[in-house]
């Protein structure tokens, strides 16, 4: 029955928002390797149950087993995707739709790569696989979540992240609890109903979007993966916003288009509140080349021009400080010879050179001399 209540819901969350029936064909070999014998010293009680994909084809991978440890049993679900972004993708609607019954809910990492806890489940995604852990009887919630933390290690990590996307969300660590992220979707209607601005949409499964709820306003990123797709929604977009003002139906507080992201603000208190939140979004792409870079002459000789400023600028930098060192050893050196010198000056004040001979002053002691006899040869 419980199964049957996940299948309802997965259903439901792909109908709304992601391509059908994109969950991998999983065998019965694989599925003993998806569920261990032993996890964390809970024991299978039965073999994995795959799911009829003749009655739910959009739940292909869909499967389930229990674990018992003493009187303690739990109910494993799991839901094997191609992608680790749809993995999160179906989380991240899993939750929202939990959400909707309790407000508190919000994805944090404590189990798996993202997770939430809702009464006696705990639902997490790892890799590509979204799982979904119900606690059968009683159990302390402190076995539960080491038993899930067993689970979570027997799944490969796959990318161990997030999708990129919501990093570039205002204010992302907060926004990322509560955002839904669809990937690859077909339509956006079912998540704004009243807003007619959605249907300009025309991504063609060639696009994300990540929905969120600030303090400000609620926030629709959609990331086109083309700029030709970006640039042909972007006009479609605005000329329907301006068809809704004329019509005086609803429309976004403000809209921009940044890179390939068009950026919406609903529900905001002003235009200019909505557009401060829209500069917070930060547009990143990284291009990569199915064959030669075109540009690679020239982001050669942009990296020559960076590197080559960056040695003359420590080389400026190596001599200025070389320089002042030497001025200032030579001016410490200039200070202890001149000391040294008055030193010898003042200790043979007491003696003259007179043509290459040395005499003794005596000047202070007698008389003045300059009698030629007295003075001392080379050879005396």
């Amino acid at each position: 029955m419980r199964l049957f209540s996940l299948l309802t819901l997965v259903g439901f969350v792909f109908a709304l928002a992601v391509q059908p029936a994109f969950a991998a064909d999983v065998s019965k070999a694989e599925l003993e390797s998806l569920f261990p014998h032993e996890v964390g010293g809970f024991k299978r009680t039965r073999a994995p149950l795959p799911v009829e994909t003749s009655t739910y084809t959009f739940s292909q991978g869909v499967s389930s087993a229990e674990y018992s440890g003493g009187n303690q049993r739990f109910l494993v679900e799991l839901i094997k995707l191609h992608q680790d972004t749809e993995a999160y993708s179906l989380l991240s609607v899993v939750a929202s739709l939990a959400r909707e019954k309790d407000s508190s809910i919000q994805l944090a990492n404590d189990f798996g790569t993202a997770s939430f806890v809702q009464g006696n489940q705990l639902t997490f995604f790892k890799g590509v696989e979204f799982v979904r852990i119900t606690v059968l009887g009683k159990a302390a919630s402190t076995t539960r979540d080491a038993f899930a933390r067993a689970f979570a290690e027997t799944i490969d990590k796959g990318e161990n992240d997030i999708p990129a996307l919501l990093k570039h969300l205002p204010n992302p660590e907060q926004s990322q609890k509560t955002a839904i992220f669809l990937t690859r979707f077909t339509g956006l209607q079912s998540l704004l109903p009243g807003q007619a601005v959605l249907s300009a949409v025309e991504a063609e499964g060639n696009a994300d979007a990540a929905f969120v709820t600030t303090d400000s306003g609620k926030m629709l990123v959609v990331e086109f993966n083309t700029p030709q797709l970006a640039k042909e929604n972007d006009d479609r977009i605005v000329a329907k916003i301006q068809e809704l003002w004329k019509l005086g139906q609803p429309a976004p507080t403000a809209y921009k288009r940044v890179g390939n992201y068009s950026v919406f603000v609903f529900d905001a208190a002003d235009n200019a509140t909505a557009k401060k939140l829209i500069e917070q979004v930060k547009y990143e792409q990284v291009v990569q080349w199915l064959g030669d870079n075109p540009y690679i002459f020239k982001e050669a000789e942009k990296r020559y021009v960076e590197t080559t400023l960056g040695v003359f600028v420590a080389v400026v930098k190596a001599s200025g400080v070389a320089l002042l060192a030497c001025l200032g050893l030579g001016g410490l050196i200039g200070a202890l010879l001149f000391t040294r010198r008055r030193a010898q000056q003042k200790t043979q004040a007491a003696y003259s050179d007179a043509g290459g001979m040395l005499r003794l002053n005596l000047d202070d002691l007698s008389a003045p001399q300059t009698d030629p006899a007295r003075l001392l040869g080379p050879g005396n």
